[in-house]
């Protein structure tokens, strides 16, 4: 039954948006948007949380403008997504600019086995599309939805331009293969995990559990990582990547280290960007998100 909706759904966005024009669209997913804002209590409160705990010098006030904006950031993203269906490589590029580009092309260029490390930040779904668009081939790593139906719709989106989807769960093999034959790959690396897949380090003051299996991989293969992330700005998404680091350099708590930083900064760049629905919190403190 719950496939049923969300398959009725997803064909009636699709219908709204080979008919409305561009403009209603937009407004009509902001109205959406603050309406699940006011009645989403759940999810607003644990927005509201991760905000004092990233920002507590922000008030009620500033916590619940940036709430807002982040349901409307999703909003758009969704819509977006959509949009990318079936999308040319030129489509998707016309809309994406890379701040940094060279950042990239050395790192290619260098023939290294490249990793990129992202967060749920911005239209993380379209970076894929731009970079495979740009560069080439590329592998993600990714778990599948709950709803098969709406899975089966989302792997079809995110293999366009010869992108390779792989399993979180059992995946290793894969993501060392594709790094053998020299695709990048792709990681979200900003959520809470078990202790054997993470180090215990500090995100914006606090403990928490920050995924090390990208910094794991980059060291058996002496990858590259550049932690990039995407982000809108004058209606263009814009990709900005941080310096690539070198894993026959580093250890693997300093690869870890260096992409939390990377997502905190984007965090304090852009907070509205962040996909502050999960709890990113409470691996060491049960408590946090109850009451």
């Amino acid at each position: 039954m719950r496939d049923k909706l969300y398959l009725f759904l997803y064909y009636l966005l699709q219908f709204l948006m080979a008919t409305l024009p561009e403009f209603v669209l937009q407004k009509l997913g902001l109205i959406v948007a603050k309406i699940t804002f006011h009645l989403n209590q759940k999810h607003r409160k644990i927005i509201d949380i991760n905000l004092q705990l990233c920002f507590p010098e922000k008030d009620v006030k500033e916590r619940e403008q940036i709430a807002l904006k982040i349901y409307q950031n999703f909003a758009k993203f969704g819509l977006d997504c959509i949009k990318n269906r079936n999308a040319t490589k030129e489509k998707i590029l016309q809309k994406v600019h890379f701040d940094n580009e060279e950042i990239l092309t050395q790192a290619l260029k260098s023939q290294k086995a490249l990793i990129l490390t992202t967060a749920h930040y911005g239209n993380w779904e379209l970076s894929s599309l731009a970079f495979a668009a740009k560069f080439g081939k590329m592998s993600i790593v990714g778990r599948g939805l709950d709803s098969k139906a709406m899975d089966k719709i989302l792997s079809k989106n995110r293999t366009q331009f010869d992108i390779e989807l792989i399993d979180k769960k059992g995946g290793l093999k894969k993501m060392l293969k594709a790094l053998k034959n020299r695709r990048t790959l792709g990681i979200l690396t900003d959520q809470d995990c078990a202790l054997n897949e993470s180090l215990r380090l500090e995100f914006f003051g606090k403990e928490v559990n920050y995924q090390m299996g990208a910094s794991v991989i980059a060291k058996k293969t002496n990858a590259l990582i550049i932690p990039a992330f995407i982000y809108q700005k004058a209606g263009i998404f814009h990709i900005k990547c941080f310096e690539a680091m070198d894993a026959t350099l580093k250890s693997i708590e300093e690869l870890t280290h260096y992409q939390a930083h990377c997502v905190e900064e984007m965090i304090k760049f852009k907070p509205d960007e962040y996909f502050f629905f999960h709890k990113r919190f409470r691996s060491f403190d049960a408590n946090i998100y109850k009451g």
